[in-house]
Formats: structure tokens, C-alpha cells, sequence
């Protein structure tokens, strides 16, 4: 009886709460969509530039024709100031600029270092992702045509040495993704993310809330007692309230949005049921065992939404696991955030299986099982 009544105050508490209602609605539709129309081009192709050509000589023209060769770019034209490139880029016709000085082509015929500069937009990530890639390899395609006739300005006893080295040939090839695409790298492991930030957030909220009232709301719903079996009914009702809401809301973020933005859903429905049962369910004990540091129900906000770079990172996305120093491997260990989104992009992005992601399955409900116990000793203290 005092888990459903825990359960019943738990959710009308928070559906009472306005500022909770706000970090609900923003931070799960708005910061979802928001990610995803962010990077919703994925792959940018043909992307207009302008060029500001003041050299004026063949080796200028051929590092256009490189330029436009691009798949990232489009030369949309050829000016002869900056001040006409920028009006271009002003009204909208062209999204980035590259600059080649009137001594260009002078510089490179004397061996000295030529510089270019360039302008990209930052309306968007991607924009500025593909161009200055474009603008980048166009020149390094140019420096590999003409450092050969640069031998000249060494000094005669390199030059065998030099000759004497064989070329490397390097290939790359993008597994799980082979559009190269940054969406498709990136959001899935974000959608998890904003699942664990967003549920941490409500449940510092509530619980700085109840700090600040000295948990007489509790009192009221469970009695004053401090027995185990209070404290046991507290962290279960307060848990299936939060698991039932994030349960919807991972409808939304992990099975909708992925098909409407074409982002990769290799998952079975079944599998990401068995892998976000463990992940929400340790998610909510790991705030409530916190529970004793949100003393206030505002602050918590400012620090838990900076988490998102850190978490990515000991995900294991961004960085290999197997590469980081055991510090941060065993800080990977102890959140359900860095866990749960490293089995979701292989079980949504590479495909995998229940099996192939046992371990961290695993260790999920491992933490179920020992933030279930520290919150049911942080619920008895009080």
C-alpha cells in the first residue's frame, strides 16, 4: 500500500511542477529534435563558395578546378576582392570564402610557404565540417603535385634518401557507416545521453524539493517511521513513476526519431526493451542514491547539464574504452550513462545481439542492484 501511495504522490508532484513539465518538454522533444535538425543533412554535397583569386596564374585556376572537383563544395564563381565575396556570402549566394594572396603562386615557385586563408559559416556544424575539408584537401592535393619539383631547394645529400622512400598506401574504410555521415555517428549515442541527463535533472529537482521541506511530504504518504520496509516502498514508488514516464519518452527518442531523420535503427524492439529496462531502472536508483546532495531545487540543473561532452566521451564513442586510462575506465563502470549508450550503438548501429553486448547488459543491472541498495540506505537514514 505505501509503494502506490508513494507512486500516486511521486506523480502527481511532478505533474504539478511547472518547471519539471518545462525540462520534460524541452529537454526530451525540444533537445531531440533540436540535435536532429542540427545535423539533419548528414552528408553535405555541393556546398557554394566563392573564390578570391588575386594570383591570377595557372597554379591559382588549377587549385580552383581541384576545389570544385570536391564532392563537399561548389565554386559558385571567381571575384577579385574580398569585399564583393563577402556581399556574395551576405545575400546568401554562396556559404564560405577561400582567399589566394597575390603572391601565391610566387611563394610556391621559391619554395616558401604559401598561405590561404578561408571563411566558413558557422549556421550550422556540418557547413563548417565540409568545408573546411574541401578548402584543406584541395590544397594538400596541390601540395602532393608540386613538392616533387621542390627537390630542387634541398640540400644534395637528402635528396637520395628521399627518392629511396617507398610510398605508403592508406585506405580507410567506415564501418557501420558508410556515409561518413555525422548524424548517424553521433545521435544515436546523444539520444541516450539526453535520456539519462533529463531523468537526472526531474529527479534532483524533486528531490532537492523535498530537502528543502525536510521530506514532510513523504512523512505524510509512508508515516514517520525510518524501518527498511519504508524506505524499500519509497525508492520503488518513486522508481516505477520515472521508469513509467521515461518509458514513453524512449518511444519517442529512441524508436521515432531515428526513422523519421533516417538515422540507423538495426535493433530489434524486443532488444532495446531488455537493454532500456537495466538502463532506466539503474538511472533513477543512481539519482535517488544522490539524492542526499540535491539540497536545492534549481542548482543541480547548472551542473548536470555539462555532463553531456564527459559522457560521451566515457561512453567510448568519441575515444576507444581500450585506450583511455583505468581512472576514467572504472568512472565508465560506475554511471549508467557511459554503459547503456556504448550497447546502444552496437545494438543500433552495428547490429549486435543480446550476446554481444552481455557484458555491458550486465553490468547495467549490476548497477541496478547496488544504487537500489544505496538508495534504500540513503531513504532509511532520513
Amino acid at each position: 500500500m505505501k509503494i502506490l501511495n508513494v507512486a500516486l504522490y511521486e506523480c502527481k508532484s511532478i505533474l504539478h511542477n511547472l518547471p519539471i513539465l518545462m525540462v520534460l518538454g524541452g529537454g526530451i522533444f525540444l533537445y531531440g529534435l533540436l540535435y536532429n535538425y542540427m545535423y539533419s543533412p548528414n552528408v553535405l554535397r555541393d556546398v557554394p563558395v566563392v573564390v578570391v583569386d588575386e594570383s591570377h596564374t595557372p597554379l591559382s585556376r588549377h587549385y580552383i578546378r581541384l576545389l570544385d572537383a570536391t564532392p563537399q563544395v561548389r565554386v559558385q564563381g571567381v571575384v577579385n576582392d574580398l569585399k564583393e565575396a563577402r556581399e556574395r556570402t551576405r545575400k546568401g549566394e554562396a556559404l564560405g570564402i577561400t582567399f589566394l594572396p597575390a603572391d601565391f603562386d610566387e611563394k610556391v615557385g621559391k619554395g616558401d610557404e604559401a598561405v590561404f586563408v578561408t571563411y566558413n559559416t558557422t549556421v550550422a556544424f556540418l557547413y563548417y565540417a565540409a568545408l573546411k575539408e574541401a578548402f584543406s584537401g584541395a590544397m594538400l592535393a596541390l601540395d602532393d603535385e608540386v613538392r616533387p619539383r621542390q627537390v630542387v631547394f634541398l640540400a644534395s645529400q637528402v635528396v637520395p634518401a628521399i627518392a629511396n622512400i617507398r610510398d605508403i598506401q592508406v585506405q580507410g574504410i567506415a564501418l557501420y557507416n558508410e556515409s561518413g555521415g555525422y548524424a548517424s555517428y553521433l545521435i544515436p549515442a546523444v539520444l541516450m545521453v539526453i535520456l539519462f541527463q533529463t531523468m537526472l535533472m526531474v529527479i534532483s529537482m524533486r528531490c532537492g524539493e523535498e530537502n528543502e521541506r525536510r521530506m514532510r511530504p513523504l512523512w505524510r504518504v509512508t508515516g514517520h517511521g525510518s524501518s527498511w520496509r519504508t524506505a524499500v516502498s519509497i525508492v520503488i514508488g518513486k522508481s516505477v513513476v520515472y521508469v513509467g514516464f521515461y518509458a514513453l519518452f524512449s518511444i519517442f527518442l529512441i524508436g521515432l526519431l531515428p526513422l523519421v531523420f533516417d538515422l540507423p535503427h538495426l535493433a530489434d524492439p524486443l532488444l532495446l526493451v531488455q537493454l532500456l529496462t537495466p538502463y532506466l531502472f539503474a538511472t533513477v536508483f543512481f539519482g535517488l542514491a544522490c539524492s542526499p546532495f540535491f539540497t536545492d531545487s534549481d542548482a543541480p540543473l547548472l551542473l548536470i547539464a555539462f555532463f553531456s561532452v564527459g559522457l560521451l566521451f566515457l561512453s567510448g564513442i568519441s575515444w576507444p574504452l581500450e585506450l583511455m586510462p583505468w581512472p576514467w575506465r572504472v568512472l565508465h563502470s560506475l554511471l549508467p550513462a557511459p554503459v547503456g549508450t556504448l550497447a546502444f550503438v552496437k545494438a543500433n548501429s552495428m547490429g549486435a545481439t543480446l550476446v554481444d553486448i552481455s557484458s555491458e547488459w550486465s553490468l547495467l543491472w549490476m548497477q541496478c542492484v547496488a544504487y537500489f541498495a544505496l538508495a534504500c540506505i540513503v531513504y532509511k537514514k532520513y
